[in-house]
């Protein structure tokens, strides 16, 4: 048997998922009422509403610290893998990863809770794996925060852990430099002798070399549009032999016309922003010296991470924000995962005015439920 086929298999060629609804705020550091509140129930729904749309995946974010400020965005968040089970179970089609930071979570435990999402979702479970930049987390947990490029080695050493659990038959041990295991076995195997998808977002040298390595999906941050073809040509290259998708995370602020659109923005961001959390998320990264982000644009763009905390901005007018897809579909992006104010009362927006025009582009096909 292999891992079954799923609609992140499918034919549309620029595939789209929800972005950081497990979190409260989502990716959206606002006061205004209209921002997310990530209960169960609303979760439930939106995932839901994304099946029915034809969605391809759900992406969570992995937090364990908020950003503060008055709003406190990401402070209230479900923890990924079960986050991902539950919705695995209560929908048919659509796929859900965990965001799963390696340096919390013991790899032989790891490895049979992820088995047993994978065969609640028969096969629809993916893992986005995180090496980790945030030193309050790293201290929450009492576990140091290593040198960049180690933290990658680090968690190399243990998907190798994982992924021989998940082919070994018989007990083996393993002695590495950060796990030394003994008589390691784990049943039942993933669903369908397969794996579950792979994720990885590092976009230094050291992640960029590990998601090449073993990633299905890069993701790419987009700093300057001009500059995707190249980005994601160069990053394609790293993995010629094997088939890889890129994908990119953004934020959704769009209405009918560019002013009304601007209008939310402003709305939104400059009138509701939390000017705290954002000048705090800009501090943090820069202390953990994370280098997804240029530290100019940190410094310089505190109303960008207001709106979707460091994520490509999807905003204009309905055929503004389908044209810019387009255009990162023709750069060599095989789908992006999207954020918005509230994940439930936008989502007829992304439903009923973008992805018909997507369709009319040639990037999606109808859906049919």
């Amino acid at each position: 048997m292999t891992r079954p086929l799923t609609r992140m298999d499918g034919a549309n060629k620029f595939k789209l998922g929800l972005f950081g609804m497990n979190c409260s705020g989502g990716l959206t550091m606002t006061k205004a009422t209209e921002r997310w509140e990530q209960s169960w129930d609303n979760n439930l729904k939106a995932a839901q509403l994304a099946e029915a749309a034809g969605l391809e995946f759900l992406l969570p974010i992995g937090r364990w610290h908020g950003y503060r400020g008055e709003t406190d965005t990401e402070g209230t968040t479900f923890e990924t893998l079960t986050w991902a089970t539950g919705l695995l179970a209560a929908t048919q089609e659509i796929s859900a990863f965990c965001t799963l930071h390696v340096a919390f979570a013991n790899p032989v435990f790891a490895a049979k809770q992820m088995v047993t999402a994978d065969h609640v979702g028969h096969g629809r479970f993916g893992i986005n794996l995180v090496s980790g930049w945030n030193q309050g987390e790293f201290a929450m947990f009492g576990v140091t925060l290593r040198e960049h490029d180690e933290r990658y080695g680090y968690s190399e050493e243990w998907l190798r852990v994982v992924k021989q659990i998940w082919n070994e038959d018989e007990p083996f041990d393993f002695d590495g430099k950060y796990f030394q295991l003994k008589g390691v076995l784990g049943k039942p195997k993933p669903y369908g002798g397969g794996r579950p998808l792979l994720m990885s977002a590092g976009t230094s040298g050291a992640g960029k070399a590990f998601a090449a390595r073993h990633a299905d999906c890069m993701f790419m941050t987009i700093f300057d549009i001009a500059k995707v073809y190249e980005d994601a040509a160069a990053l394609r290259a790293l993995a010629p032999d094997r088939k890889t998708g890129i994908y990119a995370s953004g934020h959704l602020f769009t209405r009918k016309t560019e002013k009304e659109t601007k209008d939310w923005y402003h709305y939104i961001v400059h009138e509701n922003g939390d000017w705290e959390a954002g000048e705090h998320i800009a501090r943090i990264r820069l202390a953990g010296g994370g280098q997804s982000i240029p530290q100019e644009v940190l410094r310089e763009k505190t109303a960008h991470l207001i709106a979707g905390i460091g994520t490509s901005p999807l905003v204009g007018s309905y055929d503004q924000v389908a044209e810019r897809m387009k255009q990162l579909s023709d750069a060599g992006l095989d789908g992006m995962a999207v954020g918005m104010v509230n994940y439930i009362e936008e989502f007829p927006i992304l439903r009923d005015e973008i992805l018909p025009r997507l369709e009319r582009l040639g990037l999606r096909e109808k859906y049919v439920s």
